[in-house]
């Protein structure tokens, strides 16, 4: 699967895309989904939190390792996907699409220049 060029990206291998209303979504790469293997749960925290940036958001549980989710940007949980409590393999089936994780309201939309972009991750996990 290639690295979708409109999204922007962290070195703890979460993804973002701006929603362009104030809004992003996060979930985690296909690279990281890969590394982990089956995902078997995805624990996230409340919508209603702030966090800010590198706060752990929640984790992913595989066959065989635990991995924290660390929050992008600093901003408001404003949803979950709800989807993955009982489906937690569409993480890997569809990283970028139905296995998202948050959305979250951008507190800093500055904070969204910081991220890195397809070609530069792309740098990091070859």
């Amino acid at each position: 699967m290639s690295t979708p060029a409109d999204l922007k990206y962290t070195r703890e291998h979460e993804w973002v895309r701006d929603n362009g209303d104030g809004t992003v979504t996060v979930g985690i790469t296909d690279f990281a989904q890969g590394e982990l293997g089956d995902i078997v749960f995805v624990e996230l925290e409340e919508a209603g939190a702030d966090y800010s940036k590198d706060d752990t958001f929640g984790t992913v549980e595989a066959v065989k390792t635990v991995s924290d989710l660390y929050a992008p940007i600093d901003g408001e949980v404003i949803e979950l996907n709800e989807a993955l409590e009982d489906n937690p393999e569409l993480v890997n089936d569809d990283p970028y699409g139905e296995g998202w994780m948050i959305k979250m309201k951008v507190a800093d939309p500055d904070q969204l220049e910081g991220l890195l972009s397809a070609v530069d991750y792309q740098g990091i996990t070859s």
